[in-house]
């Protein structure tokens, strides 16, 4: 039997821009199916948490304009999981709001925040350090996260340091840092207590609350006064009429960087964000000429490094062409360099405005 005090918000609200034009705002990334292995990302994540989190236990916190697609993507959950925001306010406000509909549910409820688009390959052992961060989190006033053993100066994640002096696993966070140039991250690399911030958190309930309490008098107070109505039919009224009064914050800029009862564990599990196009390449199967392809049939000539992906197995013949993006979606057909990658936000931007907001 599942323990019933362990809950997950897992996040699903991110609209996914940099793998556009697969990802758009009607159907994000975490919704799609971006590994070719048959589940989409959301899906995937699910059934991750579930090894350990009882199904009903798990809250689902996405916009409101996703709720039919959490709903058709994943059956077996009911409407009560479904934590709907109405306006966009980064992640603390959402965290918060879930965490006090949870807190009224259970004031026992030990938890694990988890975004819906990480590819974790040994979920065995994701599960075993969800499970170490539960047992510390239900004995201690703490809030965790989980760390990312650096492979190589990133510049593209924030980095956590941590006491290098701690011989324990569960080690505390001495500091959260910004993502870094190339020339600070391999001097974190090189001190040897610096790992990369996944932005998956554990805590008890009553410890984030408490956290929000402190570090978020005002947030907290906008929130407290639904603590009537949460888990009730007159809840989506008050959301709606305060949610956009939330302030635009992280959980990292609200409590983590606030706080002095942060702990890290390093996992013990290959990660990867999912941020991009050649963030997916890396973690696909190659052909013998380093192409990654998704749901196409690719004949190639000198071409190599190359992220494939169509629709419904078409036949793709590509020619010439070293390390581009090349996915082709209905009505667009996207060619580009990887090395370009960060700049498809702003091609996306450039596409709205010359052919519509259709096609975003």
């Amino acid at each position: 039997m599942k323990n019933k005090n362990y809950y997950a918000i897992l996040m699903a609200g991110g609209v996914g821009s940099r793998f556009w034009p697969v990802s758009t705002q009607d159907f994000p990334k975490q919704f799609h199916d971006m590994l070719g292995t048959g589940d989409t990302l959301i899906q995937k994540t699910f059934h991750r948490l579930a090894k350990l989190i009882p199904e009903e236990n798990i809250f689902i916190l996405t916009n409101e304009r996703y709720n039919d697609l959490v709903l058709e993507q994943l059956p077996s959950v009911t409407k009560r999981q479904v934590v709907l925001e109405p306006a966009m306010r980064n992640t603390a406000p959402c965290i918060l709001y879930a965490s006090l509909k949870i807190q009224k549910e259970n004031p026992d409820a030990v938890m694990i925040v988890a975004p819906s688009d990480h590819w974790i390959e040994d979920e065995n052992a994701f599960s075993e350090n969800v499970q170490q961060a539960f047992n510390f989190c239900s004995k201690n006033n703490a809030l965790m996260t989980l760390g990312i053993q650096p492979t190589f100066p990133n510049t593209g994640y924030g980095y956590i340091e941590f006491d290098k002096t701690s011989a324990e696993a569960i080690k505390a966070v001495s500091q959260f840092k910004e993502k870094p140039v190339y020339e600070v991250a391999k001097q974190y690399i090189a001190q040897g207590n610096f790992l990369w911030n996944a932005g998956i958190f554990m805590w008890s309930v009553q410890s984030v609350v408490e956290a929000f309490k402190n570090n978020q008098p005002e947030l907290f107070a906008l929130f407290e006064n639904g603590i009537e109505v949460y888990n009730t039919d007159f809840e989506d009224d008050f959301i709606r009429d305060h949610y956009g009064k939330a302030e635009n914050i992280s959980v990292d800029y609200a409590i983590m960087e606030k706080s002095t009862n942060v702990y890290v564990i390093a996992a013990e599990f290959d990660w990867n964000d999912l941020g991009t196009w050649g963030s997916l390449y890396d973690k696909l199967d190659k052909d013998n000429s380093k192409n990654a392809v998704v749901n196409a049939r690719t004949l190639t000539e000198d071409a190599s490094g190359n992220m494939i992906r169509a629709q419904d197995d078409k036949i793709v013949v590509v020619d010439g062409l070293q390390d581009y993006i090349i996915v082709d979606k209905k009505e667009v057909l996207l060619i580009f360099p990887k090395t370009k990658e960060q700049d498809i936000k702003k091609v996306l931007q450039n596409v709205k405005d010359k052919f519509g907001e259709h096609y975003s």
